[in-house]
């Protein structure tokens, strides 16, 4: 059976830390792995949304998936586990208004600097105190999946607290959870057939669990019927946007570029779903699997994250 949506999340007043014999340079390779993946992804994306072209011409400039995605993996380095707070902190400062951040995000984080309240406050008021059911949280938080590469249910309750610093909404949570428990099986080496039964299991029941739901069962699917069923990010929400990325990911978690580039012709909101796809197969594989030409034709990750840890 399905999870419920109260997920536990204890850890964001006492935080959980690793408790297996993984240290944090055995976390952090798969994780850094993830995230240049989701970056490549998101540039590319980026690129082909703008050119139409089937390999736009260098640089491709990623967006805020990977700005925040780079957050997440600075505070799991720095911290050893998702502190909520140094990620609200980290958004902020990092915030760099040129990398087309979802509106909802963007006008939180300049309220933050102007009224000085916490953007996790901010997040429990928007849509009338409904929060947002967006892709914000689902598009940067496969690097924290990959980290928790031996625990998908611990990966499932970082989510929560992950999510719950911008995107509050049961929906907008469930996104960031069943795309933080991908990363986390593809990772552990988890197969396709087993892949979406296992993030099913874990996910809160809702919209994004019923598109999960229809998901499994397209395995002999085109990547076009998939997308006419679960949707292609239109929408700009996870129900419209997780389910797809999360069966393309499935269908080639051992193909990086063949992944990448199913998802991009048939995705509306194209770098959100290539940075997810982008973020869970590299995860798995590691950064050898993304094209060389790929990763040379990506605008390089900030000096911030290459640097620091």
């Amino acid at each position: 059976m399905p999870t419920t949506v109260e997920v536990d999340v204890t850890s964001r007043s006492n935080p959980i830390r690793c408790g297996t014999n993984h240290g944090v340079t055995d976390r952090l390779t798969p994780a850094r792995a993830s995230l240049m993946g989701l970056a490549v992804g998101d540039a590319l994306g980026e690129a082909l949304d703008t050119t139409g072209l089937d390999l736009p011409p260098a640089p491709w400039h990623w967006t805020d998936d990977t700005e925040m995605a780079c957050s997440v993996v600075h505070v799991l380095a720095t911290r050893g586990h998702l502190d909520a707070a140094a990620l609200a902190d980290s958004f902020v400062a990092r915030y760099d208004e040129a990398r087309n951040y979802g509106p909802g995000v963007d006008a939180m984080i300049r309220e933050v600097s102007r009224r000085g309240v916490s953007l996790a406050r901010l997040a429990t008021e928007t849509f009338g105190g409904d929060g947002s059911w967006g892709t914000g949280a689902a598009m940067r938080v496969a690097p924290l999946g990959a980290w928790y590469h031996d625990d998908p249910e611990l990966a499932a309750r970082e989510a929560v607290a992950s999510a719950e610093v911008t995107h509050t909404h049961p929906e907008g949570v469930a996104g960031a959870v069943a795309t933080a428990v991908a990363a986390s099986l593809a990772a552990a080496g988890a197969t396709a057939a087993d892949l979406l039964d296992e993030v099913l299991h874990r996910t809160p029941t809702g919209k994004v669990y019923d598109g999960l739901r229809d998901a499994a069962d397209l395995a002999d699917a085109s990547a076009g019927e998939a997308a006419a069923t679960l949707g292609d990010g239109a929408r700009r929400s996870a129900p419209d946007t997780v389910p797809l990325a999360l069966w393309v990911a499935a269908q080639h978690l051992d193909d990086y570029a063949a992944a990448v580039r199913a998802a991009a012709p048939v995705a509306d909101d194209v770098d959100t779903v290539c940075a997810i796809v982008g973020g869970i197969v590299a995860g798995r594989l590691g950064e050898s699997a993304i094209p060389a030409q790929w990763r040379q034709a990506c605008e390089p990750l900030p000096a911030w994250i290459r640097h620091h840890p």
